[in-house]
């Protein structure tokens, strides 16, 4: 294994230039909706593909880093993110655009899924949660600025700049792992057919402790997509207010995150993955109880709906880097196969409740709080359990 170290900034950027191309997008939706005229739930689609594809292309990348090794799977993973920026740039019909949303996701999910997975090639369990934090917390930078970011380009130089801005982000660090990435696994031994690159999902998901981990993991951050899906219509509907007014309410929900992910990264390695689950879980939990009260008492407002939800989102900066780590590290000798299939299930699990949560809040707007509630009590349940099979 390669004694270098890459450099942390290059490891941010990887993991932050997916999220910034998948949030990117959104505001730009209603112009492309008049550009091709055609209808928002086909440009819906942009939004949609690069979740599954984010999703697929993470439980393809895992076994290929760890039979290939991390640089290879990087080097082409971000030349294809950036032919789909290019492609979307260029689109003159429809299904040009999503298909170079799909390339966009299948080649920037190597960058989320290896910054993770050279973190712990490189660093022991508690360490790597420690440094995690940041990565999350760049991340949850990128969730936050987004959205702003691609409402200004797209006044000043229209939609296809968030496509240009994208693609020069993947080609700074499809650059810079050229210069300075090492590789840091062995590439394994075994038989190169597909057969042999994928056998072990089955053995990853037979470990009990790596499925309690993920799932606990998977539970807090689904509850995240079912608010950024549910929140605009409950603004709109329940409080009157503008797509402006969400956008700035929103940004204490990402400061949230921002916060408890900066925390994870200056305490996790002192108090351990154990204890930062427990604090995230439970801080998350008492989130949906003071929304759920705020709204039983006082009716929808603007601080109960987005200040309970950013004290959530605090917790899950705390335990989301914690149950990664747990997880992964689980799982020797196939770090980058778990990395991946963790990533498949929360994706997937979030594209799910994306499409599914705006229904459900048509009946009572306090299902809301109620799903909020009831998962992060699971989540926490499900932990205990996973903790009971830490050797």
């Amino acid at each position: 294994m390669s004694q270098r170290t890459p450099p942390f900034t290059m490891l941010l950027a990887m993991a932050m230039a997916s999220p910034l191309a998948l949030n990117i997008f959104a505001p730009v939706m209603p112009t492309m909706v008049e550009h091709f005229a055609s209808t928002p739930f086909t440009i819906q689609l942009g939004f949609t593909l690069y979740l599954l594809s984010l999703a697929f292309g993470q439980l393809v990348s895992g076994p290929l880093a760890d039979r290939y090794g991390r640089r290879p799977v990087l080097l082409w993973g971000f030349a294809l993110h950036i032919a789909g920026c290019l492609l979307g740039a260029l689109a003159v019909e429809v299904w040009q655009l999503l298909l170079g949303r799909v390339l966009q996701a299948l080649g920037g999910c190597t960058g989320m899924l290896l910054a993770r997975s050279i973190l712990l090639d490189q660093h022991g369990r508690d360490q790597a949660a420690g440094l995690l934090g940041y990565i999350t917390l760049g991340i949850a930078s990128a969730q936050a600025l987004a959205p702003a970011l691609g409402g200004y380009l797209n006044l000043a130089s229209g939609w296809q700049s968030v496509f240009w801005l994208s693609m020069a982000m993947g080609s700074t660090v499809w650059l810079a792992a050229i210069w300075w990435l090492p590789e840091t696994s062995r590439k394994s031994d075994g038989d190169n057919g597909l057969k042999a690159l994928f056998k072990r999902y089955p053995q990853v998901l037979r470990n009990r402790q790596y499925l309690c981990f993920s799932l606990s993991s998977t539970l807090i951050a689904a509850c995240f997509f079912a608010f950024i899906t549910s929140a605009p219509f409950v603004a709109n509907q329940w409080l009157g207010g503008s797509s402006a007014d969400y956008g700035n309410w929103f940004l204490l929900v990402a400061g949230g995150f921002f916060l408890g992910s900066m925390t994870a990264g200056r305490i996790s390695a002192r108090l351990g993955v154990n204890r930062m689950m427990i604090l995230g879980h439970s801080l998350s939990m008492l989130a949906a109880l003071t929304m759920l009260a705020s709204f039983h008492w006082q009716g929808v407002s603007w601080p109960g709906l987005f200040a309970s939800m950013a004290l959530f989102t605090f917790g899950r900066g705390l335990s989301q880097p914690a149950a990664q780590s747990a997880a992964i590290a689980s799982t020797p000798g196939a770090v980058a196969t778990a990395s991946g299939l963790l990533g498949f299930i929360q994706l997937l699990a979030g594209s799910a409740i994306a499409q599914l949560t705006p229904r459900v809040i048509e009946l009572d707007v306090r299902l809301l709080p109620v799903t909020l509630l009831v998962a992060s009590l699971l989540a926490l349940l499900i932990y205990r359990l996973g903790r009971g099979h830490d050797g």
